[in-house]
């Protein structure tokens, strides 16, 4: 029996959401999920300190075999851009500190992968994720089922890579 572990990344300062699965045999379940909440009244450093060690802790609990990230999508706050992006930077240091491989994938990819549709609505990736994973209850917050559809998006990568779909 061959299985593999992905974690899912949905980064953000305030809200850092995180997925992991297990695919086993063709068969994929949900390990756990939740989100890394940081508040806005401590200094950035600090909220980026607290993003990057409870990602090493999850990391190092779970034993996840690669992580995928969702890459920056950019909007009209470039502030805010630029603290996600700090926020993915300690995350992808986290795990190149315990040696986990960790790919990227732009919010396009995960939706196209996910729902067929590239311009799909938040609620539509948490159908999708808890149909894929046969979850019956809502998936709160946000941020945890999008970390779900990164995770997700990954694993459907990997398996078109390795029939040379992809």
């Amino acid at each position: 029996m061959t299985f593999m572990i992905i974690m899912g990344i949905d980064p953000g300062l305030a809200l850092t959401g995180y997925g992991i699965i297990k695919e086993e045999n063709g068969k994929c379940d949900i390990v756990t999920y939740g989100c890394i909440r940081t508040a806005g009244r401590e200094s950035t450093v600090g909220r980026l300190s607290k993003i990057y060690q409870n990602i090493k802790d999850i990391i190092i609990d779970y034993e996840p075999d690669t992580m995928a990230v969702e890459e920056l999508f950019f909007n009209k706050n470039a502030r805010s851009a630029f603290l996600v992006g700090e926020a993915r930077g300690v995350i992808l240091l986290a795990a190149a500190h315990i040696n986990l491989e960790a790919f990227e994938y732009t919010p396009l990819q995960v939706k196209q992968s996910v729902v067929g549709y590239g311009r799909a609505t938040k609620k539509q990736i948490e159908e999708m994720v808890k149909i894929s994973l046969n979850i019956k209850e809502t998936i709160k917050p946000d941020d945890a089922a999008d970390a779900l559809a990164v995770a997700l998006c990954h694993l459907h990568s990997r398996n078109l890579k390795e029939k040379g779909l992809l």
